[in-house]
């Protein structure tokens, strides 16, 4: 079981930057992925190599309308590069709740091995 507490994962429009053709990750996305990284050393996270249940909770940081499923994809990036797991294909149980707004954002993910 992994069990973090990170700050609001950005979009992924904020995540990703894009020059003509090529794709890559943005400032805001190698922010976080540090930050996820940081949060599993501390945590002492050994990777998950079975089948996976994800929980997440999200606390936006003001009203804004966000999608969460824009904000799913570049958490579950920052985990599997983390460590966490060997690869977002592992999940088959994937719940999302958006909670009430918290003054700077937060993100809780607890990851399961079924």
């Amino acid at each position: 079981m992994i069990q973090l507490l990170l700050s609001f994962p950005p979009s992924v429009n904020h995540y990703w930057g894009q020059r003509g053709n090529h794709r890559f990750l943005g400032k805001r996305g190698k922010e976080f992925r540090r930050e996820v990284a940081e949060a599993c050393l501390e945590a002492n996270v050994d990777t998950l190599h079975g089948r996976l249940a994800v929980h997440v909770a999200l606390f936006p940081p003001d009203r804004r309308k966000r999608d969460v499923d824009n904000i799913l994809k570049p958490l579950l990036d920052a985990c599997e590069h983390a460590g966490c797991f060997v690869d977002d294909s592992q999940i088959d149980e994937l719940h999302i709740i958006r909670q009430p707004v918290r003054k700077g954002g937060a993100c809780t993910i607890l990851i399961l091995e079924l």
